[in-house]
């Protein structure tokens, strides 16, 4: 392109690159500024992108400079088109309107910086950086791709707009919103802030720093909202306050540090709202998250510390194999029983093994055998009729070992009630020479320990009514002394 052919906004920009300067065109008039309303501005701040093309592959570079394309508040027209290409500088095109959607597929350059720009989208997939990579309040109203990127330092989409036009009405796009799935960044990813419609991918991506997700808004009613299976951070993912309306899928993530979701909203009633399964993260926290709107997957996820109000979850959770440290706040078993009561597989006695064994952690003994009390009752109701009478039995008279003090007052109970009636209406002696005086008490407890043997069952015979009263004594005493031992075992084979 000759120099003759530029326009005098052109000819700054020529000018300026040789040796990195800046060109801003804005006039400090915030309306006037807007990128929003770049599509009315004049010749005297609008640049084709054709020239910025041939400056990028082919500009002056002033001898001991270092050149780069930094230009604000431009009206940029054409088709930024630079696919494959290979740039020695970095390109800063901040606060300026594009015309047509910039395509930098392939492209390799030192720094990528557009921030506050207004762009119909951006087609950048594979895109190297070696620097970092900026759409901090971008407002991109199509897709963003940046599939299989390589930056070197951060990726910042602070406060970015994207696929919400100008109308607030969303257009349907062709995949994700947002796409930075498989990317590989050499430092954070920044979404402070950020409303993305149509759904922000993360699939396999690789962050060597943190993801910072704070205040996000990720809308995609009846899709994926958030599709991060397989990310690997290298230390926290922070979406707190985070609104998520659509499934966000966590599957496989892997975070040595924190998953913070602290005051977040998930909400996707149609179906799973947060798939959460097969993660491997050090922490979790859901502190004062709203109630979950749809079904939570926790499967096969290993985590230190699960953080979480029983009012976080909703109806149906999936739990098998969901393995934890810690459990916080610290509240009584009953509160998390509820939990493990709405998994959708019906019982699953990992669930429970598993609470139990964090209240044991922190000493809270009487919690733990709460909850495998819980756990034994829940296995009961999976069982045929005649087993369920005998679970029962085990229940009510020691609560399956868990609760050893029931059979003692079972046990005084009916020697009290047994002593009382043989003591108003004594058995006749078998043979009245040979018979030791009668004790009611003692006979009674020979009829109720089969084990015990004081002499006063066998040298006395009631009639009557008192006759079955004393067969009931006897088959009670051994169903409680039964039921006893196989308590008894239970809580040995638990230590």
């Amino acid at each position: 392109m000759e120099i003759t052919e530029l326009t005098e906004a052109e000819r700054r920009v020529r000018d300026a690159f040789a040796s990195g300067d800046v060109v801003d065109f804005r006039t400090g008039a915030a309306e006037a500024d807007d990128p929003e309303a770049g599509a009315g501005w004049g010749e005297e701040r609008t640049v084709r992108a054709a020239v910025l093309r041939h400056l990028l592959l082919a500009g002056p570079r002033a001898e001991g400079e270092i050149a780069a394309l930094r230009l604000r508040g431009a009206r940029i027209t054409g088709e930024l088109n630079v696919r494959y290409a290979v740039f020695d500088c970095a390109v800063v095109l901040a606060d300026c309107h594009f015309e047509r959607t910039p395509n930098l597929y392939g492209a390799q350059l030192r720094q990528l910086n557009l921030s506050r720009s207004v762009l119909p989208g951006l087609d950048a997939d594979t895109l190297r950086v070696d620097g970092a990579l900026r759409l901090t309040d971008c407002r991109v109203p199509g897709a963003v791709r940046l599939g299989g990127c390589r930056v070197q330092q951060a990726v910042f989409l602070e406060r970015a707009r994207i696929g919400v036009p100008a109308d607030g009405v969303a257009e349907r796009l062709d995949g994700p919103a947002l796409v930075l799935s498989h990317a590989v960044t050499g430092d954070d990813v920044w979404a402070l802030g950020a409303v993305v419609h149509g759904g922000f991918t993360l699939v396999g991506a690789s962050v060597t720093g943190q993801v910072r997700m704070d205040d996000a808004e990720l809308h995609h009613p009846g899709g994926t909202a958030l599709d991060a299976e397989t990310l690997t951070v290298g230390s926290d993912l922070h979406a707190m306050r985070l609104v998520a309306r659509g499934r966000v899928n966590l599957r496989g993530v892997r975070i040595p540090g924190q998953l913070n979701f602290a005051h977040a909203r998930f909400s996707h009633p149609e179906g799973v709202a947060l798939r959460a399964s097969g993660m491997v993260v050090g922490e979790i926290w859901l502190r004062e998250a709203a109630p979950i709107e749809g079904t939570v997957n926790l499967r096969r996820t290993r985590t230190e510390l699960l953080h979480a109000e029983p009012s976080v979850w909703p109806v149906r959770v999936q739990t098998d194999g969901l393995t934890y440290t810690s459990l916080t706040p610290h509240l009584p078993a009953v509160q998390r029983l509820a939990l493990l009561e709405r998994d959708d597989q019906g019982h699953v006695p990992y669930g429970y093994e598993q609470l139990a064994a964090s209240y044991r952690r922190i000493g809270d003994g009487d919690a733990a055998r709460t909850v495998l009390l819980a756990k034994e009752r829940g296995y009961r109701a999976t069982l045929p009729a005649y087993a369920k009478f005998w679970g029962l039995l085990q229940d009510v008279t020691v609560g399956y070992g868990f609760r050893p003090v029931r059979a003692a007052g079972w046990l005084f109970s009916l020697l009290l009630a047994g002593a009382a009636l043989f003591a108003a209406h004594p058995p006749s002696p078998l043979k009245p020479d040979e018979a030791p005086p009668f004790n009611a008490v003692f006979y009674t407890l020979d009829l109720l320990l089969p084990i015990v043997d004081f002499g006063q069952e066998k040298a006395f015979d009631p009639q009557g009514g008192y006759q079955w009263l004393s067969y009931l004594l006897i088959v009670t005493g051994w169903l409680l002394a039964t039921t006893i031992a196989a308590g008894i075992t239970r809580s040995v084979s638990r230590q």
